[in-house]
C-alpha cells in the first residue's frame, strides 16, 4: 500500500492526469476535423439550412464535458469520503429497520 504522498502515488496521479490531457487534446484535433470536413460537404453541396449544427453542437457537449472531466480536481478529502460513508451506513440502517 502506498504511503500518502508518496513518490509512486505521486507518479502514478501525474501518469492519469498526463493521459487525460493527451487524449482530450486527440478528441479536440478529431472533433475539428470530423467538424470541418461536414462543414465542407455542406458547402459544397445546396449550401441551404446548415445541418452540421446538429453533429457540431451534439458532439460540442460531450466534448466540454470531456474537458471538464480532464480540468476540475478528480480527488476527494478524507472528510468527504468519511462524510458520504456516514450517508451510506444510514441509508442502510433504514432499510433493515
Amino acid at each position: 500500500m502506498f504511503e500518502p504522498n508518496s513518490e509512486d502515488q505521486l507518479r502514478a496521479q501525474a501518469f492519469k492526469r498526463l493521459k487525460k490531457r493527451r487524449d482530450l487534446a486527440a478528441h479536440v484535433l478529431i472533433y475539428v476535423l470530423v467538424n470541418a470536413f461536414l462543414v465542407a460537404i455542406w458547402a459544397i453541396t445546396a449550401s441551404g439550412f446548415f445541418w452540421p449544427i446538429f453533429v457540431i453542437g451534439g458532439w460540442g457537449i460531450g466534448l466540454v464535458m470531456n474537458a471538464w472531466d480532464v480540468w476540475r480536481g478528480e480527488d476527494f478529502s478524507d472528510e468527504q469520503i468519511a462524510r458520504e460513508m456516514q450517508h451510506l451506513r444510514s441509508d442502510r440502517d433504514k432499510v433493515a429497520k
